[in-house]
């Protein structure tokens, strides 16, 4: 008989639920405990995915012995307690990113939870889809060339975005798109060139000390390579995200997370079609990882050199 997974969920925003949906779409994960303050929230979820034991503190849930894993849903401040926490209690863990809200945070969670040999991992779905092995394949077949730069543009009409109204988001302590959207992109680089290295960051906040950057520009370098990072809010045009490797034959663009483009100095341009039908996914990488079989899962000792270029672009 598989082995079944007993999942327990910290948060039940967005986010959160987003992943319980996967969970339950998964033969050998079952959700079984959620922990969420909001009772009204508690109760939509449980009507609409169905009975779990309710917890309003966290501590319970790490306790319950019927949890193998707990996912942490939570916003950043809130990720180290849980997490310390949910180690001293023998649980596998899957964190939504940034791993911590500090760099110290992060060494320790991901310190303690080498130390505790328990399954560890953060939400940063990219590297399971087809795009990342497909822009692998381009660039060791030669296609581009020699790779001369690599930029990644993050604009937004607003921010916070519609679909992401809380009382954090927008925050300075530990909001903005900074902490929300370049991880995924800074990882995403690591796991295709190597793991960036700070060089530089020019950071815009507004005048009030409570809200998140406008805007800004990092400088960095993957293996001797100019990376270059630019993002901005508050821009009158859609959302729009794009990750470019520049090379001195061609030019290869992932666009708005999924869309994948090839251009050529004569302006020829083509999508590159990926095998989206079998993708692979985090579940399943983290049910390999729980089996003690080879994975891929995103590790805390990956979010923890992720969390170190966080906190450099920050300070500028």
């Amino acid at each position: 008989m598989e082995k079944i997974y007993r999942i327990g969920i910290i948060g039940l925003g967005v986010v959160g639920e987003r992943l319980l949906k996967q969970f339950q779409e998964h033969p050998r994960m079952k959700v079984v405990a959620y922990c969420e303050p909001n009772a009204e929230r508690m109760d939509e979820i449980i009507n609409t995915y169905g009975q779990a034991t309710k917890y309003a503190d966290f501590q319970k849930l790490n306790r319950d012995p019927e949890v193998d894993v707990v996912y942490v849903a939570v916003p950043p401040k809130f990720h180290h307690e849980i997490t310390l926490d949910a180690i001293e209690n023998g649980k596998h863990i899957l964190c939504e990113k940034p791993l911590a809200n500090s760099e110290e945070e992060a060494k320790e969670m991901y310190e303690k939870a080498e130390a505790a040999n328990i399954v560890n991992a953060i939400n940063f779905p990219l590297p399971y889809q087809p795009q990342l092995s497909q822009m692998r394949k381009v660039i060791d077949q030669g296609e581009l060339g020699e790779i001369q730069r690599v930029e990644f543009q993050m604009y937004f009409p607003r921010w916070p975005r519609a679909w992401q109204q809380n009382n954090w988001i927008a925050s300075r302590e530990q909001g903005g798109f900074i902490r929300e959207i370049a991880p995924h992109y800074l990882h995403f680089v690591s796991r295709l060139l190597g793991m960036p290295d700070h060089v530089q960051s020019f950071v815009d906040y507004p005048s009030d000390s409570t809200l998140c950057e406008n805007g800004f520009i990092s400088k960095m370098k993957v293996n001797g390579i100019p990376f270059l990072i630019n993002g901005l809010s508050n821009v009158g045009q859609k959302e729009h995200l794009s990750l470019k490797v520049f090379g001195d034959k061609s030019v290869l663009e992932l666009r708005n997370w999924r869309e994948l483009f090839i251009e050529t100095e004569e302006g020829d341009q083509r999508q590159i079609e990926v095998d989206v039908e079998h993708p692979n996914s985090l579940i399943q990488e983290l049910e390999l990882a729980l089996a003690q079989k080879e994975h891929q899962l995103v590790t805390f000792k990956e979010g923890y050199f992720i969390q170190q270029l966080l906190e450099k672009i920050l300070k500028g």
